[in-house]
């Protein structure tokens, strides 16, 4: 529960548009370019009655809570990308953040495709050693309503997925070489999660550096407990989202 709550100091209220004036022209218009393929996407399932959401649905008859969708996840080989999504039981904490969701995507990046020169945190000894035989970098989640559309988008704890450990820095550099460049299960829905990490990347950068530092405040207050094993500490970074106002923020940066 205290979790939940501090949780909530970290939520970046203007997250549209956010650190736009750190980006030149051209990094600006990739993000439009990008805002313009996620509306695309979006049309072209609207067109046949399906969101991004409902489009994966279609695939399992009975999809339930924890289960990841689709089965074995999405995995490009050749860019060593990946997501999943899936679906968490209701809370009966008002204030915990996935219950305004239908579910969320989480997005990662293998170490196949991760810049040579990236290399895991030292973690506790005792954390699990289950991402050392099978890397693999958490870069963020992605929040879903009931109709389809993104809502929100954070960061979360190392045991919430098993990942290995990577400083707020060394994910920011994978950013730009996430890509599903295939067209299984849905063409159309892996180019939405790529091109939805490349317009809301100033959240992004953001999200992960409050992250770090969310880590940091726990581990001075929580010295008896491996930090990233700590239950306690689940999501440690969050910000509402909103498609057409990122887009009208990155227009009106570009004049």
């Amino acid at each position: 529960m205290a979790q939940k709550l501090e949780i909530l100091h970290n939520i970046l209220h203007n997250n549209s548009g956010s650190n736009l004036k750190c980006f030149d022209k051209s990094a600006l218009q990739s993000m439009h370019d990008s805002g313009a393929m996620v509306l695309e996407c979006q049309r072209v399932l609207a067109n046949a009655g399906y969101n991004v959401v409902n489009e994966l649905t279609r695939f399992t008859e009975n999809f339930t809570e924890w289960e990841h969708l689709p089965e074995k996840d999405v995995h490009d080989h050749q860019t060593h990308s990946q997501y999943y999504y899936h679906v968490h039981p209701k809370s009966d904490d008002q204030n915990y953040i996935h219950n305004s969701e239908h579910g969320h995507f989480h997005t990662f990046l293998r170490a196949k495709g991760m810049p040579s020169d990236v290399k895991p945190a030292s973690l506790d000894p005792h954390t699990d050693s289950k991402a050392d035989c099978d890397p693999v970098s958490h870069i963020v989640g992605i929040g879903m309503d009931s109709y389809g559309q993104p809502i929100n988008l954070f960061t979360t704890n190392r045991w919430v997925t098993k990942e290995t450990w990577h400083g707020a820095q060394d994910i920011i550099s994978m950013l730009d070489l996430y890509e599903i460049d295939h067209s299984w299960p849905s063409w159309p829905v892996n180019l939405w999660v790529t091109n939805m990490l490349r317009l809301f990347r100033p959240q992004i950068e953001e999200l992960l550096m409050v992250r770090d530092r969310k880590i940091g405040e726990w581990c001075a207050t929580h010295s008896d407990k491996d930090i990233f094993e700590d239950r306690e500490l689940e999501v440690t970074s969050f910000c509402p989202i909103n498609i057409e106002e990122q887009i009208s923020a990155i227009e009106q940066a570009l004049k």
